[in-house]
């Protein structure tokens, strides 16, 4: 099997300013949906979890899932406080069942394809609704 080169893009500077590496082998099934936002500066996709996680601006505002319900959608990133203004404006969108924090909008709604690019413009758009920022990393014990 053929290993891709890690690639190395920088984050924005925030409080810290640090290469992000980030290894994604092969394209994801639902790719199409952030071919738009690809060429922001600070796009940066990383595996997650069997899925793919997409941040922009520093903060984790998607993340991309191709497997069996309810892992089949997109996952919107947000706070409990947001929800209601999102699902008013996307009623497509419901709290995903598992990661409840979280909203979700599963392949199989028949709006997915019209609302998915939506979100996607909509949080390049840096709406402050979409994206958490990412927890500091666990350290590993001895």
């Amino acid at each position: 099997m053929h290993r891709s080169r890690l690639s190395v893009r920088k984050r924005p500077a925030k409080n810290n300013d640090w290469p992000v590496k980030s290894q994604v082998p092969h394209k994801h099934v639902l790719q199409w949906v952030v071919e738009l936002v690809e060429t922001e500066p600070s796009f940066l996709q990383k595996h997650m979890f069997g899925c793919q996680g997409i941040y922009l601006f520093g903060r984790l505002v998607f993340v991309l899932a191709a497997r069996a319900e309810p892992w089949s959608g997109i996952l919107v990133c947000t706070s409990h406080e947001f929800h209601s203004s999102l699902i008013d404006e996307y009623p497509c969108l419901r709290p995903h069942p598992v990661l409840g924090k979280w909203l979700y909008l599963p392949q199989t709604d028949d709006t997915f394809e019209e609302n998915a690019p939506k979100l996607v413009l909509q949080a390049l758009e840096n709406d402050p609704r979409i994206g958490v920022e990412p927890g500091e990393s666990r350290r590993k014990r001895a």
